[in-house]
């Protein structure tokens, strides 16, 4: 009698593990119930108003439930319960709160979805990322100092010098104008300028660029940093000068142009010196000196004694 139970036993065995096999097997073949998932938006800010979306294509209808589950495989949210789904793309979005309406925590979530009809659970593997921390410049400087956005291929740009708290795309502005938003993310980086906004090139003077960040999840940074430059085209070195009649005239000419054009009383020519030196008129009076370059021009009073 042992015997015979022992037998029964062991074929029962032999059956479940049978069965269990051919059930295994069954499930290998039969294809998942979404056939393709995008991360449209990975990052979620409740801070900054942001969802991250996510587009699923599911295989055949069914009634679908849609949790987000924390890295324990808590729950955390429910987006969706026993929403009838078609064979078709589907977009979930998750603002970054729990059921109780409260903000979660900042880390790293995932979406999961049950299928009714099919008695299955789908946990995707696509992580989301909620992060409320706000972004902040720790550093920034500019290089050089003064430029000429003229195009002549002469100091037309300048190097801005960052680093960032965490990974961030950072943000240029000048006197409140966007002219930068990096497509780099990293935490130390540059980005050149050319001294244009809107696509048209700012005169000359001083201004003030400031740096700023805006994270993955969309915070902007409240801690930014201001650094100052300077736009000059062409200068002279005084905006009245002196001379006696007949003798030479020097006057300093700043610019980054190899050459530059001078008048002064019916005369002109050209010059690529950084001391302008010209015969002054022969007759006292009040002359106009004037400089250019590219489209820019500079000028200064001559006093002829």
């Amino acid at each position: 009698m042992q015997r015979t139970l022992s037998t029964a036993v062991i074929v029962g065995l032999l059956a479940a593990t049978a069965a269990a096999f051919a059930i295994t097997e069954r499930l290998k073949l039969t294809k998942s119930p979404i056939s393709a998932t995008k991360i449209v938006h990975e990052y979620v800010s409740p801070r900054a108003h942001t969802k991250a979306v996510i587009a699923i294509r599911f295989r055949r209808a069914d009634h679908v439930t849609v949790t987000i589950r924390d890295s324990h495989r808590h729950e955390v949210n429910t987006l969706a319960f026993r929403v009838l789904v078609r064979p078709q793309r589907r977009v979930f979005s998750w603002d970054g709160r729990t059921d109780a309406a409260t903000q979660a925590p900042d880390g790293t979530y995932r979406m999961e979805v049950h299928f009714e009809s099919q008695h299955r659970t789908i946990l995707i593997p696509n992580p989301i990322v909620l992060e409320s921390q706000l972004p902040a410049v720790l550093d920034a400087g500019v290089t050089p100092k003064t430029f000429s956005p003229d195009g002549d291929g002469q100091f037309d740009h300048v190097t801005i010098h960052y680093k960032l708290s965490e990974e961030a795309h950072v943000l240029v502005s000048v006197d409140g104008q966007r002219v930068i938003r990096s497509r780099s993310r990293k935490e130390k980086d540059k980005v050149t300028w050319d001294g244009t906004v809107h696509g048209h090139a700012l005169a000359a003077g001083t201004y003030t660029l400031t740096v700023g960040a805006v994270d993955l999840a969309g915070n902007v940074a409240e801690k930014v940093q201001h650094v100052s430059f300077t736009i000059r085209y062409i200068a002279l070195g005084a905006k009245r000068v002196r001379v006696h009649a007949g003798s030479v005239l020097r006057i300093g000419v700043a610019t980054d142009a190899k050459r530059y054009r001078w008048k002064l009383n019916g005369r002109s020519g050209s010059a690529s010196r950084a001391v302008l030196k010209l015969r002054a008129p022969r007759t006292r009076g009040t002359y106009r000196l004037v400089v250019t370059e590219h489209g820019h021009a500079a000028a200064t009073t001559v006093v002829v004694r």
